[in-house]
């Protein structure tokens, strides 16, 4: 069963997780904290590549490590980084969220005002995802 969600103490999580971020390219640093309905919270940042393409994303890095550990269902994902209104995921990030987290809250802030917290659903972010395939 899951724990109470506490939405304070996730956006803390993505913004510690912020701080490990590997940026050096743009500079622009994200966290992400995913938890999960046991109560886990598992916890990723964005890593750049020189070849631009290679580069992943918190939101993937937290939901990857997050299944391959096992964990399956998801509750909410919190996503900081310096950007207004906070950081809106990208559209692979909003695929793989509607596939493996698509009844999960989606979270962003700003981590210059880490307590304006805008919430999103996954089908707000990704209307008719492409998630039943034969």
């Amino acid at each position: 069963m899951a724990r109470a969600i506490n939405r304070s103490a996730l956006v803390k999580r993505a913004l510690k997780a912020r701080e490990r971020a590997v940026a050096p390219y743009s500079r622009f640093k994200v966290g992400a904290a995913l938890l999960t309905r046991a109560g886990a919270v598992i916890t990723g940042a964005n890593v750049e590549s020189a070849s631009y393409g290679l580069t992943c994303c918190a939101e993937r890095v937290a939901l990857f490590k997050a299944l391959t550990e096992g964990h399956e269902q998801f509750v909410a994902i919190a996503i900081a980084a310096r950007a207004p209104g906070g950081p809106m995921p990208c559209g692979a990030c909003r695929q793989l969220l509607a596939e493996y987290a698509p009844t999960a809250s989606v979270w962003v802030v700003d981590a210059a005002e880490p307590r304006q917290i805008n919430e999103f659903s996954v089908q707000e972010l990704l209307p008719r995802a492409f998630v039943d395939v034969p």
